[in-house]
C-alpha cells in the first residue's frame, strides 16, 4: 500500500462567525485527505500545549493517522482566524504558527530513517522547513526505496529567493495562482521547472489547474459545485493528484530513482487521470465546513486571545 507523510504545519482554523474551530494546516490536511483516499498516512510536525493542539491530536487519532515523531512544546498551537464570504474562506489574521516559530522541526537520524519508509513526503511554505529540504532530498535517490518530495508554495511563489532554495530539492510544486490567466500560469510553471522542480501545478480556483512536466502542459477544469466552504480545496486537489500518481507509478518505485519515474511515458498516461481525480475530490471538499469538518466550539479559555484585535 502507498504510504505518505505530511510534514510541517498544523493549526485550527477558527471561524469567527461560528465561534467554531476546525483542524487544518496544509501538511495536516494532506495527511487527513490521503487517509480518506485510502492510503496509509502519517503526520510529523510541532504541537503546542493547549486545547487547540489537543483537538488536532484527537483528530489525527480518529482518522488513524500516526504522529509518533511529532514534538510538543509549551505555548500556543498554531491557529488562524477565518470568516466566509459567499462560501469563500477569508483569513483575518493568525498567530503565525504558534510555537513552531521558536521551535522549528529538526530531524534526527531516527526521523530520517522513519521518513525513508514513505513513498512521498509533502511539506509546505508554512512548515519552517525549507532548510531541511537538501537533507530530505537525499531520500529521493535511496537505492532501496526512493521517496518523492512535494512542496506547496501557496501564494509564496512570488518570493524569488524561496523558489531558488526550494525547487532544486523537490519533485512536485503546487502554487495558488487564482489571479493568473492561462499564459501567465504557463510561464510561472515553466519558470519553476527551470529552477529544478520536476512537475509544477498551478491551481486557480474556477479557472482550473495548469500542470507542466517539462515536455508538455496539461489543464484540468474544476468540477463545478456551489461551494459551502472552499477551505482546503487546494490541499485536497494536491493530495488526490499525488495519491493517484503514487498508485499508478508504484511498479517503478523500486527500480528507478524518484525523479526518473517522472521522466517516463507512464507519467504522461497517469497525469490526466490524476488531475481528474483531483478535481473531483476538491469539489467534494468544497461541500464540507472547514477543510474536512471536525469542528468544535472555541474553548472559553482561548476566546480573549483568538478574538484579540492585534492578530
Amino acid at each position: 500500500m502507498t504510504k505518505v507523510l505530511g510534514l510541517g504545519d498544523n493549526v485550527c482554523d477558527v471561524y469567527l462567525h461560528e465561534n467554531t474551530m476546525y483542524p487544518g494546516g496544509q501538511a495536516l490536511n494532506f495527511s487527513v485527505f490521503a487517509s480518506k483516499l485510502g492510503v496509509e498516512a502519517d503526520y510529523m510536525g510541532i504541537f503546542g500545549q493547549d486545547p487547540i493542539a489537543e483537538h488536532v491530536r484527537k483528530t489525527l487519532d480518529a482518522h488513524g493517522i500516526g504522529h509518533s515523531h511529532c514534538r510538543s512544546y509549551p505555548g500556543e498551537n498554531g491557529f488562524a482566524r477565518v470568516t466566509l464570504v459567499d462560501g469563500d474562506r477569508v483569513f483575518k489574521g493568525s498567530n503565525r504558527g504558534g510555537v513552531i516559530r521558536q521551535h522549528p522541526l529538526i530531524l534526527d537520524d531516527g526521523d530520517l530513517a522513519y521518513a525513508a519508509g514513505f513513498d512521498l513526503i509533502h511539506t509546505t511554505n508554512n512548515g519552517f522547513l525549507d532548510g531541511l529540504l537538501p537533507t530530505l532530498s537525499r531520500l529521493r535517490s535511496c537505492s532501496d526505496h526512493p521517496v518523492w518530495i512535494s512542496y506547496d508554495f501557496s501564494s509564496h511563489w512570488t518570493e524569488e529567493d524561496r523558489v531558488k532554495r526550494v525547487c532544486p530539492y523537490i519533485d512536485f510544486a503546487f502554487l495558488s495562482a487564482s489571479d493568473l490567466n492561462d499564459r501567465e500560469a504557463e510561464e510561472l510553471c515553466r519558470r519553476l521547472h527551470q529552477e529544478g522542480c520536476r512537475i509544477v501545478t498551478a491551481t486557480r480556483g474556477s479557472k482550473g489547474a495548469v500542470v507542466f512536466e517539462g515536455g508538455r502542459f496539461y489543464t484540468q477544469a474544476p468540477d463545478y459545485v456551489e461551494p459551502l466552504d472552499t477551505m482546503g480545496a487546494g490541499d485536497s486537489f494536491a493530495t488526490a493528484m499525488l495519491v493517484s500518481l503514487c498508485g499508478d507509478l508504484a511498479d517503478q518505485r523500486d527500480v528507478l530513482p524518484a525523479w526518473k519515474r517522472l521522466e517516463t511515458p507512464a507519467l504522461q498516461k497517469a497525469l490526466p487521470k490524476a488531475l481528474k481525480n483531483a478535481a473531483a475530490f476538491a469539489a467534494k471538499t468544497c461541500l464540507v465546513r472547514g477543510a474536512f469538518g471536525e469542528g468544535v466550539p472555541v474553548p472559553d479559555s482561548l476566546r480573549d486571545r483568538i478574538y484579540a484585535e492585534s492578530l
